[in-house]
């Protein structure tokens, strides 16, 4: 699978097979929107039912991911925002719920649901460059 938002590679690591999900859109921060939060359960549910052996989840650009798409949010309804919430649930599950463990491989700032993406992992693997940042705290959203 492979498209403009998250792109799926295996390969073959002394007998085993590896799945890398790459969050790809730098040019947005590789922000959580929802058609890629859409793409990325795609991909999960994808890799789980595949033969993989694990999976890492990667991101491409000088930002692991910044988090939701407040694009996304603004205007939306209360509907509307709690469909957005429900998907992302949804996706940081599937990490949980598939039989593979996730790996991820953290080169920059993650940040709010970028760094909960990188905490639901089952293992989180962080460059020198790489930085943590939960701002919604301070509004008590965390």
């Amino acid at each position: 699978m492979s498209n403009a938002a998250v792109r799926v590679e295996t390969e073959e690591h002394q007998g085993r097979t590896i799945a890398t999900i790459t969050l790809d859109r730098p040019e947005k921060r590789n922000a959580l929107a929802v058609d890629v939060m859409r793409d990325l359960l795609t991909a999960l549910r994808e890799v789980g039912r595949s033969d993989a052996d694990g999976v890492i989840l990667a991101a491409a650009g000088p930002v692991f991911s910044a988090g939701h798409n407040f694009g996304d949010m603004a205007g939306a309804s209360l509907s509307e925002a709690r469909d957005l919430f429900e998907l992302c649930t949804e996706m940081m599950t599937a990490v949980q719920q598939i039989p593979q463990p996730v790996v991820a491989k953290v080169h920059a700032l993650a940040t709010a649901a970028g760094c909960q993406l990188v905490a639901t992992c089952d293992l989180a693997v962080a460059g020198e460059s790489a930085s943590f940042a939960i701002p919604g705290g301070k509004g008590g959203l965390f």
